[in-house]
């Protein structure tokens, strides 16, 4: 597998088996751009643990190529590891260390690195610079640890759902990091189940399922090309049928979902009175009608037919 400059990761036919006989990632191709946001995103159980931390040297693919800034673990792992922040997880410090010393413990890994007190201020933990790590609360502990993860400068930097139970504030501070990060040219890979955050922040999104790549390209292409622009969810106290559904005009697609239905539209002003007229044609009334902007979540639901969280 040929090196490519302008790639930050690339893999090929990449294969993860768990004994006995589970499958975790099954032949998944990915390449992340330098200097993007790279979302890979599905359900739980799906293989987007496995491969990130296949990905970061953690652990050993069973088969396939693996090349992390042009680099390969096998032979070069010494030279990249300075080169690549991370964040799991879950994250376990030294608990009687405080946060400068944690950050200052980290930063003295690396060969150069950012300054310790503008990292801290970074992820907004100033007031708590001298608190005991076993003193912080959940949020403070993911804070320092993508804290932990930023103090080398990375060119490469791994978030696993590093979002996970913070607050909203602390949700768009990390969000800054990221951007941060962009704007200075470096690549961050990030798995995340907020979907208004994949929007948000990739550039390009790759959703996984069953250790396969089911879907790739930005998170607008993906709505056009999979859903489209407006979902109408509704319950109906009657028998309908998807035949009938699909038949309305403005309609692009109809799915159950639950005890109802998710319809995909691309003319509400045409499929609405349309679904209406037709509800009372069959005598059904609308248990609940709702309309909403499709979304990265609607993607992955009319791809898999599962939540993102199921």
């Amino acid at each position: 597998m040929p090196t490519v400059p302008d790639l930050a990761i690339r893999c090929r036919g990449l294969v993860k088996r768990w004994p006995p006989d589970v499958l975790a990632v099954d032949g998944l191709d990915l390449e992340v751009r330098r200097g993007e946001c790279f979302g890979l995103l599905g359900p739980n159980g799906a293989g987007k643990t496995t491969t990130v931390e296949i990905l970061e040297g953690l652990t050993a693919p069973t088969a396939g190529e693996v090349e992390v800034l042009g680099c390969r673990w096998a032979h070069d792992a010494a030279r990249l590891r300075p080169r690549l922040g991370i964040t799991l997880q879950e994250t376990h410090l030294y608990e009687r260390l405080t946060v400068e010393e944690l950050v200052r413990l980290f930063r003295s890994f690396y060969p150069s690195g950012r300054d310790e007190d503008e990292v801290i201020a970074l992820v907004a933990l100033e007031e708590k610079r001298r608190a005991r790590y076993e003193r912080l609360s959940g949020g403070q502990k993911q804070r320092l640890a993508v804290a932990c993860a930023l103090v080398g400068a990375p060119e490469l930097l791994f978030l696993d759902e590093p979002t996970t139970g913070l607050d909203p504030q602390s949700r768009r501070q990390l969000w800054d990091v990221v951007l941060g990060m962009k704007a200075a040219g470096r690549t961050v890979l990030l798995t995340t189940h907020y979907m208004d955050e994949a929007e948000r922040l990739c550039d390009r999104v790759a959703i996984v399922d069953h250790g396969r790549l089911i879907a790739l390209g930005t998170p607008r292409e993906l709505i056009a090309r999979v859903v489209g622009p407006e979902v109408v969810e509704l319950e109906a106290d009657g028998p309908l049928d998807e035949a009938a559904l699909r038949a309305l005009p403005g309609l692009q697609a109809a799915r159950r979902n639950g005890a109802g239905f998710a319809l995909t539209v691309e003319q509400t002003h045409v499929a609405l009175p349309a679904l209406l007229e037709l509800l009372q044609a069959r005598r059904v009334r609308p248990g609940a009608l709702s309309t909403h902007r499709a979304t990265l979540e609607d993607v992955f639901v009319t791809l898999t037919g599962r939540r993102l969280r199921d």
